[in-house]
């Protein structure tokens, strides 16, 4: 027989690529997750891990059990869940953009949590390209990110229409150089933004910068800086720009979503939510 609870300790090395990491996302000690594999291996009479690198990999052996243990952990998971039980422990840890984190993806998290009391919903918002960081230095398993489209291949994408956005009470867009309100650098908006401007010959200067969205919002609709943002959060005093104020459109960013190889079956019904979420969310776009 093989012990779930052991396998669960051998997916969550592999996935993490060390059992310092797995300990962590199981919530034991690096000692408990090391006997577990030991006794696995020990089971099995087979060396699961390489573990003479810096990161732990599968053995010839370890990689042949790794689809069946997935298979296990996530029926069992399944079973639990079919059969209306709490029991299901788990963790998911998941990285959002700020404007999708605010309002937009909270009722749909929300309902999951509801549904899966013992799983263990850890969110992170921020730029995208910091969630884009953690998602590839193995923090999280599933990410949603802004993106220039086909950029990285995901679960599902989506095209984010982008607007140029002034004050409609103090505009800024004849000043020269235009003030911009922007985030901080390396932000897909802010170099969006600066490129299009230098390719229309358009001079610019940095006004106001922060990693809030709703701090860039407000810096231009209060007038404090022109800015690049997704048209879907457009307010009353915003005005929006176009080739009549000799601003050419920018391209569509791209929304996707992304997910960490063999996730288990809870974290598959999360993917499938957001999904779902993005699909509505993008649907009212105006």
């Amino acid at each position: 027989m093989l012990d779930p609870v052991l396998l669960r300790s051998f997916l969550a090395v592999v996935q993490t690529g060390g059992f310092t990491r797995a300990a962590a996302s199981l919530h034991l000690t690096q000692s408990t997750v090391s006997q577990q594999v030991r006794r696995l291996e020990e089971q099995l009479g087979a060396e699961l891990l390489d573990r003479s690198g810096r990161y732990v990999v599968t053995t010839t052996e370890g990689e042949r059990l790794l689809g069946y243990a997935n298979r296990i952990v996530a029926l069992m998971d399944e079973a639990m869940l079919a059969l209306g039980q709490s029991a299901v422990e788990g963790e998911v840890r998941l990285g959002v953009p700020d404007d999708f984190a605010a309002n937009s993806l909270t009722p749909y998290l929300a309902d999951f949590a509801d549904s899966h009391p013992g799983i263990r919903l850890e969110i992170t918002s921020g730029l995208s390209h910091d969630v884009w960081r953690a998602f590839n230095a193995g923090e999280l398993d599933l990410a949603l990110i802004k993106q220039r489209a086909g950029s990285a291949k995901g679960l599902a994408s989506w095209a984010e229409p982008v607007a140029w956005l002034d004050s409609r009470a103090r505009p800024v867009l004849a000043r020269n150089p235009v003030p911009l309100a922007v985030f901080p650098p390396n932000g897909l908006y802010r170099l969006e933004m600066t490129h299009a401007l230098d390719a229309m010959g358009k001079p610019w200067r940095i006004a106001y910068v922060s990693s809030s969205l709703p701090g860039v919002s407000a810096a231009a609709e209060g007038g404090l800086g022109l800015t690049l943002l997704p048209r879907r959060l457009i307010t009353a005093a915003h005005r929006e720009l176009g080739e009549a104020e000799g601003f050419a459109p920018v391209a569509p960013v791209e929304v996707a979503l992304h997910a960490r190889n063999q996730l288990p079956g809870y974290a598959r019904e999360l993917a499938a939510a957001l999904i779902g979420a993005c699909e509505r969310i993008m649907a009212v776009q105006g």
